[in-house]
């Protein structure tokens, strides 16, 4: 039997970030904003779970309440996702919209090649969960 590994998160006043363990496992973390000490925040957390990674594991990103997705944000989002320690890891990012899928997708393009983790973009959650529920020996 797997237990399921502590979260370790904490939330902390002005920065726009809830997270809480995903029945598989992972984690699902939602944004509400992405201020600096927000982005600032999760990549500490990010990098301190990407430490313990010896699991394949799924996380959601839950952008769908950030409107704009500021180009700092996505360059440590990319930085945090091409670490060695993330090549275990399916991420799927669900966005408001179109527009800001493809901005991000525009920026992170040439980056995201040379990623660790399996990474996908998503405008419905649903079809996210979805990805995420793939047998996880079907990475990417």
């Amino acid at each position: 039997m797997n237990q399921i590994k502590p979260l370790n998160w904490t939330p902390k006043p002005g920065v726009g970030l809830t997270v809480i363990r995903r029945e598989d496992g992972g984690m699902n973390l939602t944004f509400t904003d992405l201020s600096d000490a927000t982005i600032n925040d999760w990549r500490e957390f990010a990098m301190e779970h990407l430490l313990g990674a010896d699991r394949r594991t799924r996380n959601l990103y839950d952008l769908r309440g950030v409107k704009e997705i500021p180009e700092k944000a996505i360059r440590m989002a990319v930085e945090a996702n091409s670490d060695p320690s993330a090549r275990n890891i399916r991420v799927a990012v669900v966005v408001a919209d179109d527009k800001v899928a493809e901005a991000i997708r525009s920026v992170a393009a040439l980056a995201l090649a040379g990623t660790a983790s399996a990474m996908k973009i998503f405008t419905d959650i649903n079809e996210a969960e979805a990805w995420l529920a793939r047998p996880l020996d079907q990475i990417p």
